[in-house]
């Protein structure tokens, strides 16, 4: 491609940010706005200078964020106001979680929102006092534009500020108090009552008519999700399970699945799933892999266990980097134009499957339409059943089913071959963590051994690249470089993760990790005042507040992840500080997830666990045939929410465990077979069972 004159000097152009690895502020680095990373060199300009300073926050997968630098950030005359009025600082809030919580809270108290871009004026103590998200270049609908608002902000700047003062007075105490997000219990009982409340109260919030909550746009949710699946456990009442299966189907058939390549969209833009936001984004992925695992665990149905297959090959093909790291999103635009790799017209499909009665049954099955159901071409999204296809071609529901994939297939080779939507490649420990999870999932389901490999060789990545000294986990890695201090969400979500593979490779090296990074980060977050934990370790640069929370936001909180990990591991170890501080997080959420559940969905999944109380199932098995396998198989492919199961698969890994709890009952058992399991609850063990038939007959009983 050759460059004219204007865009070789854009290129040529370098702002401060050339030097970064985050490919959100390298999207930003030929800007002629000069701008920052957030660091000592910005922060003390600001100070020196006097100048506020203009934060902009965003990450790379973001259309709205494209969209504003596209407008004003490209802009020579918005950069010229900037420049002369303003120290600018990008931040990559997927790289700076705790900088972007802080001002996100500021955005809800400030005009009841957030979101992405984040637009925050500060004063050059990093002290708030305007923000809002995304401006127009020029004023619309009753925005204001981008270049107005900087040139006011700039004059009241300097001419109000005993205004500018009050603003951030009032901005800073609000924020004091938000910032810790956590209510103090008052003899807080937790009882199946927070459960059966909180349920009823999501199941009130649902949408009746295309499932999912609220109307739109709309999200996935997985989290409460999967909390309703366990209100169905401990419930028997289908209702739960049922609002969850329909949600699952009506989000699997509609064009927030990518129907031919795999993987899920962050949200649909409309109440009915069919027009995402199309950005793809690792944690959503890997937290709907364990919501389809799970249905498929409770129904047995194989639709289900197609989107797990599909989810985690796209995972596999798209976000996998050569050393074993799971890369953070694909963007939602190519070419310039948003979801334009992913749409169709009704003519290229016809042309690209050549048989004109193919083509026919594919359009019908996904809904492809002359006109299009999007900006003129179409989303792929379920319409017909093969029975209403059969009706109507007069082929048997087998034959279509193989006529789809085939087209499918042979689609996906065609748009292969398109320009690919950006990808982000940086490798975030916290959202490798969920990744982790859910390929294990998906091994536990499908038995499909390459999936416990990969979760296995991510954990050797992260081990091998992305540690320091001392139990230190870094944030992030790219291009061979670990950086920055890592986040509650890190350790909580990767210790959840070496469990989850613990349960199913019993190598003693996964619990050891666990228990170290669980010891670091009470160690270094824990707030003995609130007993929950800080986002932010206590040697962590000082910002303006330092935050905590136990509310699901994108992710899930960390706290609540923490909780279910050290009640994991009170149960593997026996270690009492484990269960009080479980305890403590769980009592200080309580009250509002019992209240106000949506977004408290992973607390009260630890509140579950603890509730319902674990049961421990430890399986010897010596051989791939023997009937320890078969045990460890049903097992897996079993729904048991509140299982602990270890499988051991040889004497080493036996011998290296027994100085945990949780192998006192294997350890006991006087037994001359290699093959048996023991099931645990209550401190109280079985005898060793030696059949899957005798193992299901005391599963039922407990």
């Amino acid at each position: 491609m050759q460059l004219h004159g204007d865009d070789r000097e854009t290129k040529a152009r370098t702002n401060r940010l050339f030097g970064e690895s985050s490919p959100y502020l390298l999207q930003h680095a030929h800007n002629p706005v000069e701008w920052y990373p957030w660091g000592e060199e910005s922060l003390q300009k600001a100070k020196s200078e006097n100048r506020p300073i203009f934060l902009s926050i965003g990450y790379s997968a973001c259309h709205w964020c494209h969209v504003m630098a596209h407008e004003s950030f490209e802009d020579e005359e918005i950069a010229k106001i900037m420049n002369e009025n303003f120290i600018n600082i990008k931040v990559d809030r997927e790289e700076r979680p705790d900088i972007d919580d802080i001002y996100q809270r500021v955005s809800q108290l400030a005009i009841g929102t957030g979101g992405w871009p984040l637009s925050v004026f500060l004063t050059p103590d990093q002290k708030p006092f305007y923000v809002g998200t995304y401006f127009p270049k020029y004023g619309r609908y009753g925005m204001p534009g981008f270049g107005t608002i900087l040139s006011q902000l700039a004059e009241a700047y300097k001419t109000k500020k005993q205004e500018i003062t009050s603003a951030t007075a009032e901005f800073l105490q609000a924020l004091e108090h938000s910032a810790k997000d956590v209510q103090q219990p008052h003899g807080v009982i937790l009882d199946r009552s927070i459960l059966d409340e909180a349920a009823v109260g999501l199941l009130h919030m649902s949408d009746p008519v295309y499932g999912g909550f609220g109307q739109a746009p709309k999200f996935p949710n997985p989290s409460n999700l999967l909390f309703l699946l366990r209100c169905y456990d401990i419930s028997g009442l289908n209702r739960y399970k049922d609002f969850v299966m329909f949600t699952a189907d009506k989000m699997a058939a509609g064009g927030i699945h990518d129907q031919i390549g795999g993987g899920f969209a962050r949200y649909s833009t409309d109440q009915k799933w069919l027009v995402p936001h199309f950005e793809k984004m690792l944690y959503d992925n890997a937290l709907l892999v364990q919501v389809y695992a799970e249905l498929y665990q409770i129904s047995g149905d194989e639709k289900y266990l197609d989107v797990v297959e599909k989810t985690l090959e796209y995972v596999r093909r798209e976000m996998m980097s050569p050393e074993n790291g799971f890369y953070s999103a694909q963007d939602a635009d190519s070419e310039g134009e948003e979801g334009k790799f992913y749409v169709w017209s009704k003519q290229e499909i016809f042309n690209s499957l050549g048989d004109e009665t193919i083509a026919s049954i594919f359009c019908e099955y996904y809904g492809v339409g002359q006109a299009g159901n999007f900006e003129g071409k179409n989303i792929l999204n379920i319409r017909s059943s093969f029975a209403d296809l059969s009706l109507r071609f007069s082929r048997p529901p087998e034959m279509l089913k193989r006529i789809i994939k085939d087209a499918s297939s042979r689609l996906f080779e065609i748009r292969e071959k398109r320009i690919k939507p950006g990808r982000d490649d940086k490798i975030l420990t916290a959202w490798n963590g969920l990744m982790i999870s859910g390929f294990a999932k998906g091994f536990r389901v499908t038995n499909n051994k390459h999936y416990l490999e990969i979760a296995k060789n991510t954990i050797e990545f992260i081990e091998s690249r992305v540690t320091g000294n001392n139990g230190r986990l870094y944030r992030t890695f790219k291009d061979g470089i670990s950086k920055l201090n890592a986040y509650l969400d890190d350790y909580a979500f990767y210790v959840n993760a070496l469990l989850d593979v613990f349960e199913l490779d019993s190598n003693p090296i996964y619990l050891e990790k666990a228990i170290k990074y669980t010891d670091f980060m009470l160690q270094h977050f824990w707030d003995p005042v609130d007993r929950t934990l800080y986002f932010t370790s206590d040697d962590h640069e000082q910002l303006i507040v330092r935050t905590k929370s136990l509310y699901d936001l994108a992710i899930p909180s960390g706290n609540s992840v923490a909780a279910s990990d050290l009640l994991r591991l009170y149960h593997l170890t026996q270690k009492n500080d484990y269960l009080e501080k479980a305890e403590q997080i769980m009592k200080a959420g309580a009250t509002s997830s019992a209240e106000n559940p949506f977004g408290f969905g992973q607390l009260l999944m630890a509140i579950y666990l603890y509730v319902k109380k674990p049961i421990e199932i430890t399986v010897r098995t010596t051989d791939n045939i023997g009937e320890g396998q078969k045990m460890a198989r049903w097992i897996s492919k079993q729904f048991m929410p509140n299982a602990i199961t270890v499988i051991v698969e040889n004497q080493s890994q036996l011998s290296q465990l027994q100085e945990y709890p949780f192998l006192s009952g294997t350890n006991s058992a006087k037994t001359n077979q290699t093959d048996y399991a023991v099931i645990c609850r209550d401190f109280t063990c079985s005898v060793p069972i030696y059949s899957l038939s005798s193992l299901q007959e005391q599963i039922k009983s407990v």
